[in-house]
């Protein structure tokens, strides 16, 4: 087992640590750290998640992953006030959904180790598309989701009209993108947006929990299912069929398939090792 490790920060060009890194028990734990901008996200912040995210990409003693939020909030979304600021400069969104939102959103779905978002709180926005990227959300009682692009003349963001249709079905996604109605959690956990619904204060060692169990198992398996479902996404049956088998020879020579084989056998417990 790891030992704990003190989160380390991805500090941005003024120095303020907005985003958090640590890894323990193989999680890694990317923290959104601006509370009193309930997350909002600015350029800089948003260079920082992207360079945490493929810290824990590419961290080796990292077998999952679990992003949350500091304070009140997951992420309300785009710093509006930096977004202002840009419109009265006459350079509108400055590039920043392909340059910032994109590669992020692409990293989270990309990962080949599973992804839990811990929603404490409000999801907006990019916020909301954030935590529809990831695998798994563990949401806390009060927390709420919002499809607020509308309401300032937006269209969906970081991926949105891709993944909402899939966690909700076509119709459903229409209606909360086009009204931008608010989700509680209740209603989000009944319409799939929401993978389990839990106390405030049970939220961080609920995800921690469902984190862990996700790092103890078959790292490269859980990878492979990743990318024959998003592959699948866009595919024909026939074309899926044959990506399958060759995934499936990818994993029957994996150490954790022989292992579980053989623990199976012998009507015992596999332990993974990701490898």
């Amino acid at each position: 087992m790891d030992q704990p490790a003190t989160a380390s920060p991805t500090a941005d060009e003024h120095g303020h640590d907005h985003v958090l890194y640590s890894v323990e028990d193989s999680v890694a734990t990317v923290t959104l750290n601006r509370p009193e901008a309930m997350n909002a996200l600015t350029v800089q912040m948003k260079a920082s998640l992207l360079e945490a995210l493929e810290r824990a990409r590419d961290d080796a003693g990292a077998r999952a992953v679990l992003l949350t939020g500091a304070g009140r909030a997951f992420c309300a979304g785009q710093d509006l006030q930096e977004h202002a600021a840009n419109l009265e400069a006459g350079v509108g969104l400055d590039g920043t959904v392909r340059a910032h939102y994109n590669p992020i959103v692409l990293t989270v779905t990309g990962m080949g180790k599973p992804v839990v978002a811990a929603v404490n709180g409000v999801a907006a926005g990019a916020g909301a598309s954030l935590a529809f990227a990831c695998d798994f959300r563990v949401a806390a009682e009060n927390a709420k989701f919002a499809m607020a692009f509308g309401a300032i003349g937006l269209v969906p963001d970081s991926g949105a009209s891709w993944t909402l249709p899939r966690l909700v079905g076509p119709a459903k996604a229409r209606e909360l993108l086009l009204l931008g109605d608010t989700v509680g959690a209740e209603e989000a956990l009944r319409l799939g947006l929401a993978t389990a619904v839990v106390p405030a204060a049970e939220l961080g060692a609920r995800a921690r929990e469902l984190a862990v169990r996700l790092a103890q198992g078959p790292t490269l398996a859980y990878g492979a299912i990743k990318q024959a479902l998003d592959y699948s996404a866009a595919h024909t049956l026939e074309d899926s069929l044959e990506v399958e088998a060759d995934l499936q020879d990818f994993c029957a020579k994996t150490e954790d398939h022989e292992r579980a084989t053989r623990a199976f056998l012998a009507k015992q417990k596999p332990v993974f090792q990701g490898r």
